[in-house]
């Protein structure tokens, strides 16, 4: 049985840059893939980045427990599907990158659980990566960066908490973190 690595972090402090980096540097790493009601991103893939799905079939799995955590912010559902997740831990070590709520109730059910924080270098870098996306209109930039706070106070209930200055040495960290907890 692997270990399960939880990764969050305040939007657009580079996590999925990070984690791709991560990724790549431990062959042995699955990724848990999250599902979501939001639509996909310029690039996404469904069943890869996320597996997009209506708010009714999300409600069903909701009622048919088929979720280890999951959460509702920006107007949308996101969740662990717990069938994916377990047939990952039993083939290696996992990680699962959600946002602190959902990292909370994983270590309710999940103790051994190892959570990782990802902070950003500023408040002012963060709005800037955020603007940068492009993706991301005027109102959710403003409701994400009044959630900041709020996360970054979560931060402390985490393992770890590591800064993502540059993404080289954030997932140079990470990596070695994983190697300390899981090896």
């Amino acid at each position: 049985m692997g270990k399960l690595f939880v990764i969050s972090g305040a939007s657009g402090v580079g996590k999925s840059t990070v984690l791709a980096r991560v990724m790549a540097g431990r062959k042995d790493l699955r990724f848990s893939v999250s599902a979501t009601t939001r639509l996909p991103r310029p690039g996404e893939i469904d069943g890869k980045d996320y597996y997009f799905i209506t708010k009714d079939k999300f409600r069903d799995m909701i009622d048919n427990d088929e979720f280890l955590e999951y959460d509702a912010h920006m107007n949308n559902f996101y969740g662990t599907p717990i069938g994916q997740l377990e047939e990952k831990l039993q083939k290696g070590n996992v990680i699962l990158d959600i946002e602190p709520n959902g990292a909370f109730n994983v270590r309710k059910v999940r103790e051994d659980a190892v959570l990782i924080f990802i902070a950003p270098p500023s408040l002012e870098e963060l709005e800037s990566r955020l603007r940068g996306r492009g993706d991301t209109s005027e109102e959710q930039i403003q409701v994400r960066q009044a959630r900041v706070a709020w996360e970054m106070e979560q931060s402390k209930q985490y393992n770890y908490i590591v800064v993502n200055d540059k993404v080289d040495v954030c997932a140079d960290k990470i990596l070695k973190i994983i190697a300390e907890e899981a090896d």
